[in-house]
């Protein structure tokens, strides 16, 4: 569990260290204009729909550790060539090698800790997980920035080499993992669309993959895009101020992660998720007043950190939540295709998100908040309405663990897979 630890911090720092400058490389270092820029960050979310689904069959089939070292390596060859690629064609191609393998990694990562993990141990182990991504994420981006320099390619090549090196340094960390189990392909089902017909029928899991969208959605999907416009627009923030916004999302994350964890480990998970929602539509308001209302610009700075920062305690409280219940929802040898399907509806809604709400921040700014308010609203009563799927040890993880202590045995409690 130490060394998946270590390999989601190091990838989380290579995704970091790239991706907030990767559109300054093309448009400006390279010189191939906006447009090859736009289609190169396009690609690595039209990659990753591509793979995911295939990916979820061969964690299935070949476990969780031989498709994140063949995502790795993929990876790290997208990372150099991106850091050489002179060309638009090589750009778009190794932007696509390097976003199919960080696609990959988040569900073979995510497999592997559930596969380390017994169930009393599960939330704690995917809050580390995501704190560790943001920590990772946010030196990242801080060393990137210190390193990079549009006046020289060669800053960037050395950029993107480090961020390749990181990844074979990852696959040598990763090699020496031992599963505790080996992969169940014979529990599995025989093809790819029987597992995809069970999975469709999981009614618990068609409802929380409904939910995931939202959530990814009005949350993740509009910090780079929509909010950004928003702040930019509406409340006059500055590209400095956007930049303390962002930092106190990973602080507020970093700081309250575990505090977090001893709320929620005890708490119904639907119910968290729909405190979410409410804490994400209090968010909301204050971005609207910080936009929309009369107040000094002091304030309305004030005003959209603070969103940024409610932002980041929601996803605090989801990290613990959210994962450990797809894992719970999947039946036996099955969690890589789930892991892998939610994935999925993650990468849709950072693509659909984005697109929707980029516009709507620069120019509608009150019926962006509004709408987004309304999702967050949303979320609380898609939650609730999923709770109603869930058997009680699925929403209430620790009454499995009490049946246990109970019955003196250290034998892990069988989860329904559907409801």
């Amino acid at each position: 569990m130490r060394r998946i630890h270590v390999g989601n911090a190091l990838s989380a720092f290579g995704l970091g260290f790239t991706v907030p400058y990767l559109y300054v490389y093309v448009a400006q270092v390279r010189g191939l204009g906006a447009m090859t820029a736009g289609t190169v960050l396009a690609v690595f979310a039209v990659a990753a729909l591509i793979v995911l689904p295939f990916a979820g069959r061969a964690i299935v089939r070949r476990g969780p550790l031989p498709v994140l070292l063949t995502a790795l390596v993929t990876a790290a060859l997208g990372a150099m060539a991106l850091g050489l690629a002179g060309s638009a064609a090589t750009v778009i191609l190794a932007a696509t090698a390097l976003g199919a393998g960080q696609a990959v990694m988040q569900p073979a990562l995510a497999t592997m800790i559930v596969d380390c993990s017994p169930s009393e141990t599960r939330s704690r182990a995917f809050a580390t997980q995501f704190f560790l991504q943001n920590l990772g994420l946010g030196v990242g981006g801080l060393i990137g920035g210190h390193l990079v320099d549009t006046t020289r390619v060669s800053s960037f090549t050395l950029l993107f080499a480090i961020e390749a090196a990181m990844f074979l340094l990852l696959v040598g960390v990763m090699a020496t993992v031992r599963m505790p189990h080996l992969p169940q392909v014979e529990r599995a089902p025989g093809g790819t669309g029987g597992g995809w017909r069970q999975l469709v029928g999981n009614r618990a899991m068609v409802q929380l993959c409904l939910l995931g969208f939202v959530l990814f959605f009005a949350c993740y999907g509009q910090f780079d895009s929509g909010l950004t416009a928003y702040g930019i627009r509406a409340a006059g923030i500055s590209t400095s101020a956007l930049g303390t916004a962002l930092a106190a999302n990973t602080l507020m994350i970093v700081v309250a992660q575990f505090a977090v964890l001893r709320f929620v480990e005890r708490r119904k998970r639907s119910r968290v998720i729909a405190a979410v929602g409410l804490i994400w539509a209090v968010a909301w308001a204050v971005a609207g007043y910080a936009g929309l209302g009369h107040g000094s610009q002091q304030m309305a700075t004030a005003a959209f950190i603070s969103t940024y920062a409610l932002f980041g305690l929601g996803e605090a409280m989801l990290s613990p939540t959210v994962a450990p219940l797809v894992a719970d929802l999947a039946p036996s040898g099955m969690a890589g295709q789930y892991n892998s399907a939610f994935a999925l509806v993650k990468q849709l809604a950072m693509a659909v998100g984005p697109a929707v709400g980029g516009p709507m921040g620069a120019a509608l700014k009150a019926p962006y908040i509004v709408t987004f308010l309304v999702f967050s609203l949303g979320i609380t009563a898609l939650a609730l309405r999923l709770g109603r799927q869930l058997t009680a040890v699925q929403d209430r993880p620790w009454l499995g663990r009490n049946r246990v202590v109970a019955r003196g045995t250290a034998t892990e409690v069988p989860v329904a897979a559907e409801a």
